[in-house]
């Protein structure tokens, strides 16, 4: 089958696709045919081994001179084809969706665990861009303890996790507040955001304003120009990835590292999520984009032949929304 693998750390520069070996179900797994996958900043990390310091934090996914797993991809959606041994609640011809790894390639293994089963009225390519984002845009929210009526700042609003945290925030009765480029503030503002901050023009942390919940998908700010910001009994949940080269050492670990040390010492509630896979949520998630609750924000599609310009497309062109391989 065709895949999209490295054998290097670089920049998009070193994906290639490549004819690899089928793989085969074990226990407790399922052989899907990929419909469509998306692409995320974990990608670009791993591809890049960025932060160096994680290249020594979780040895599980990166090795010394490129990942452990050759096959970039993490989201997809598609189609059962095998089930290995001990599968029983999943069939073959089964429309499914989640996160895993490997899945920029014609078929991909996946544990049951990380399945849901993808609602008829999504296509692949909409299912596809939900797993990690949406999740981790969920899981961000309830960290920062969301409700109805919290006043809610999202920076990095017009990104993958951004488009689904405004939407999942004014679901649940919250005001937000987006920060995003100008080209991009009619997005957000459409998304349901009350206000939207151009970054370029306009700075969050100097405006006065202070909010409930501080969520950086960024990771580009400091600590003390966060902590402006946020209200007294509020809570600032750190999940931003940096930017590709910015940072190469560190990047936003020594962000999230200074929060957790030093975020008690200054009366300051930081939360740092730590995102998985969550096939329970995922499917409720997915059930509310079928319903047309929450929107799917795709800025582009590329065929698998073009799997490592869609990375380069996140990497160097910050993408409004999800960046979807196909076909």
């Amino acid at each position: 089958m065709k895949a999209l693998v490295q054998d290097i750390y670089g920049t998009s520069d070193v994906l290639r696709l490549e004819d690899v070996a089928m793989p085969v179900p074990a226990e407790g797994e399922v052989l899907v045919r990929i419909g469509a996958a998306s692409v995320n900043a974990a990608d670009w990390h791993i591809m890049r081994g960025e932060p160096r310091v994680a290249r020594m934090m979780d040895r599980r996914i990166f090795g010394r001179r490129a990942p452990r797993e050759r096959i970039r991809g993490r989201d997809f959606a598609g189609t059962i084809e095998a089930v290995g041994p001990g599968v029983t609640d999943w069939q073959v011809g089964e429309e499914v969706l989640g996160e895993d790894e490997a899945t920029f390639a014609e078929h991909a293994v996946v544990p049951t665990s990380c399945l849901a089963r993808k609602p008829s009225d999504l296509t692949f390519e909409v299912a596809a861009a939900l797993p990690l984002a949406a999740t981790t845009a969920d899981l961000c929210l309830t960290a920062g303890r969301t409700a109805a009526g919290s006043r809610v700042l999202v920076i990095g609003a017009s990104g993958g996790v951004g488009t689904f945290a405004v939407q999942l925030a004014v679901a649940q009765g919250a005001v937000v507040t987006g920060v995003c480029s100008s080209r991009n503030l009619a997005l957000v503002e459409s998304l349901g955001a009350a206000e939207v901050i151009d970054y370029a023009s306009d700075d969050f942390a100097r405006t006065g304003e202070r909010y409930d919940v501080v969520l950086d998908l960024v990771g580009n700010r400091t600590l003390r120009d966060l902590r402006r910001v946020v209200a007294k009994g509020g809570t600032l949940v750190l999940s931003g990835g940096g930017n590709p080269g910015e940072g190469a050492l560190l990047g936003p670990v020594g962000l999230m590292a200074k929060g957790g040390l030093f975020g008690r010492l200054l009366g300051l509630r930081v939360a740092i999520p730590m995102a998985k896979p969550d096939a329970v949520r995922l499917t409720e998630i997915a059930a509310m984009a079928a319903r047309d609750e929450i929107r799917v924000v795709i800025d582009r599609t590329y065929p698998l032949a073009d799997a490592a310009a869609a990375v380069r497309h996140l990497e160097v062109d910050h993408a409004r929304g999800k960046i979807v391989v196909a076909g």
